[in-house]
């Protein structure tokens, strides 16, 4: 008979794995998720604490967002990850897709306070697919050196350019920046995502993206608004506002970040479709979803829990701090509508594309790259 390599492999594999003793169906639960300080709230706040806790060894692996390699580990039949870290919006897009496995709510413990679960997690924070973990908010940062003077206060002073000269960053995606151009174009919040789903609405938005196009520089991870203003680059960014502010606090650092106009936004918990660790994954989730869990994240990073019992666990200074918290209570926000970005986000996504490839104008500050 001849062997293939797969078979050759295949064969090695099983006779390796009875010298060891170690035939097993599963292996460790591969977690996936954003980089950055992100990452180490999480590995603080309930990754570690569940290796201890279960004596079992959770992976990691990191990504910058979005459903694409998700899609591909599911179309393949290869899926490498088990767990992923998702935004609301891309949650119901896997889901909707059936990139991920649906998850058995009534798994999840009950709130610390006694409340049930259903009651206990906010509004939005469990879908058929998702359990949600943290509301977190994109704001935007400034140059204190520029703007000494005469700081920016709102979100329609991002996009003035002749009353605060300088380039921008923004992420190279179209959630978030569209609400703002809207926003900073006197669209009430209330009626930013009636307006985008209008074909007048999405040409008002770019008409004002137009303002900052050839001041525009991209970024991707976390940490790149904060290297990009602590260098001098750019005059302001956006920046997910708990990281940006944690960064403000560093020293060397001398930017401010504003809250005005923040867009807030939730993460879920999902599990890829076909995880070879379905088992494992649910109890990861059961546990680092819970309410001790959830206020013990917050105290590396300010990220609001999404169980409303968590509140109590957290001490005033973190609460106030919070995205959604009662410091920034006052000043105007808009929750990000992920029904909306789960249905017109590959639409909206190829227009902001299309704009994007076309930004070659010569400014004072150069080209967008």
């Amino acid at each position: 008979m001849i062997l293939t390599k797969s078979k050759v492999l295949i064969a090695f594999l099983f006779v390796g794995a009875s010298i060891t003793g170690r035939v097993s169906a599963h292996q460790d639960v591969t977690f996936t998720y954003w980089t950055g300080p992100y990452m180490r709230s999480q590995m603080l706040g309930f990754v570690r604490p569940y290796e201890q806790e279960s004596g079992k060894k959770v992976q990691v692996a990191h990504y910058a967002g979005g459903i694409d390699a998700i899609r591909d580990q599911v179309e393949s039949e290869n899926p490498i990850w088990d767990v992923v870290d998702l935004t609301q919006a891309d949650s119901l897009r896997a889901c909707n897709e059936g990139l991920l496995e649906k998850i058995d709510h009534s798994i999840l413990p009950n709130g610390v306070d006694g409340s049930s679960y259903r009651d206990d997690f906010i509004k939005g924070a469990l879908n058929p697919c998702g359990v949600g973990v943290i509301v977190w908010g994109t704001a935007f940062a400034f140059d204190n050196k520029m703007f000494a003077k005469n700081p920016p206060s709102s979100i329609a002073d991002f996009f003035n350019v002749k009353r605060f000269p300088g380039n921008r960053a923004i992420r190279k995606d179209p959630a978030v920046i569209m609400e703002w151009a809207l926003l900073a174009d006197g669209v009430p919040a209330i009626d930013v995502y009636k307006t985008l789903s209008t074909t007048k609405g999405l040409e008002r938005a770019f008409k004002k993206l137009d303002q900052i196009k050839p001041f525009l520089r991209w970024w991707k991870d976390a940490r790149d608004p904060v290297k990009l203003l602590n260098s001098g680059e750019v005059a302001m960014s956006s920046v997910w506002a708990t990281t940006g502010t944690a960064a403000s606090k560093e020293q060397g650092s001398n930017f401010t970040v504003e809250w005005d106009g923040r867009v807030i936004e939730m993460d879920l918990f999902g599990i890829v479709k076909g995880s070879r660790n379905l088992e494992e994954a649910t109890n990861f989730i059961r546990f680092a979803s819970s309410s001790q869990s959830l206020a013990e994240q917050a105290k590396y990073l300010a990220n609001g829990p999404t169980r409303k019992s968590s509140m109590q666990l957290i001490s005033e200074e973190i609460r106030n701090n919070l995205p959604n918290g009662p410091a920034y209570s006052q000043k105007a926000s808009i929750w990000s509508d992920a029904q909306w970005w789960s249905k017109n986000y590959a639409s909206v996504a190829e227009k902001f594309n299309n704009w994007a490839q076309q930004s070659t104008r010569k400014g004072a500050a150069g080209t967008v790259r």
